[in-house]
């Protein structure tokens, strides 16, 4: 987490800057919860993930954060993270109370000044800061932005038979965007679209049906930020690993594999948005898996 006035973390691809805007670190029993696959034995016994990563316990190390950009003349945000006085289930996401937005603002990106907010998926800890209160209602909070998503993801949650927590969370995040006509769904094709010069959406289904990765490229130099098809290093080393919301585990996994594999051995930047710092890296082959090579922001 950076400090309060802190400029935010940052990494440079070509001519773009991507800004890490922090929200919470998730709390120590997050990890176990939703990567139960990820026991203390086989965490300690990948060494490279200590100490940014894991503890030497065994602990996963997970935070919730947004990256900020601007490229061919858009102001992006790409996810939008727990968001403030929502009511969850999840304690750790029960009525927070952060400085999100102000950290956001001081990185050069106050609210109004957003022209697109990209959600990699529709869940509660992606969604959040989609909308803030005024006066006792859920208004957007980027009001001047588009927020765009794939089809697949909001039709597959149209049909859902959901439970009141994801009610809950629909009508305080999607569904004020959707009234306010903000929100544009996306017919991602299985290679990807672009979406600006620079800006692209990689379908990565699994965790949810309509999931994307974010990529960008910028003279010559590529990035890519992962949503939840990664949602901790560990699963570098295994990526049978998934997580206990995965909507279809098997397709989890194959997204996971054929990203990792895609970036294996690439100057690609990697970044994951619930990496603890240093949050960034490139994929690098380590036997029949895969590592993180960590690349420290600036």
């Amino acid at each position: 987490m950076q400090t309060p006035g802190a400029p935010l973390p940052r990494w440079t691809v070509g001519d773009v800057t991507v800004h890490r805007v922090d929200e919470v670190p998730l709390p120590p029993p997050t990890g176990a919860w939703l990567l139960p696959g990820a026991t203390p034995d086989v965490v300690t016994g990948e060494d490279w993930l200590h100490p940014h990563f894991a503890d030497h316990e065994g602990i996963l190390h997970l935070h919730s954060h947004s990256f900020a950009f601007d490229v061919d003349g858009l102001r992006v945000l790409v996810d939008t993270g727990i968001g403030n006085g929502k009511q969850r289930a999840n304690p750790a996401w029960h009525n927070l109370n952060t400085d999100f937005l102000d950290r956001l603002a001081a990185g050069g990106f106050p609210p109004d000044s957003v022209d697109l907010v990209i959600l990699t998926h529709l869940h509660a800890d992606h969604v959040g800061w989609n909308t803030r209160a005024v006066n006792g209602a859920w208004v957007p909070t980027f009001r001047n932005a588009r927020y765009l998503t794939s089809r697949a993801e909001r039709e597959f949650w149209a049909s859902y038979d959901m439970d009141a927590a994801r009610e809950q969370m629909f009508g305080d995040s999607v569904i004020p965007v959707e009234r306010a006509g903000l929100l544009d769904l996306a017919d991602v094709p299985a290679d990807g679209m672009e979406i600006a010069p620079g800006l692209r959406l990689t379908p990565t289904p699994g965790h949810t049906p309509g999931h994307v990765a974010v990529e960008l490229t910028s003279r010559g130099e590529r990035a890519l930020i992962t949503g939840d098809c990664i949602h901790h290093p560990v699963q570098f080393a295994h990526p049978a690993i998934g997580a206990c919301v995965d909507i279809d585990p098997e397709q989890s996994e194959a997204s996971r594999r054929r990203l990792l594999g895609s970036l294996a051995g690439t100057d690609t930047l990697l970044l994951g948005t619930h990496f603890a710092a240093p949050t960034a890296g490139r994929v690098i082959t380590a036997g029949d898996a895969f590592r993180l090579q960590p690349v420290a922001a600036v």
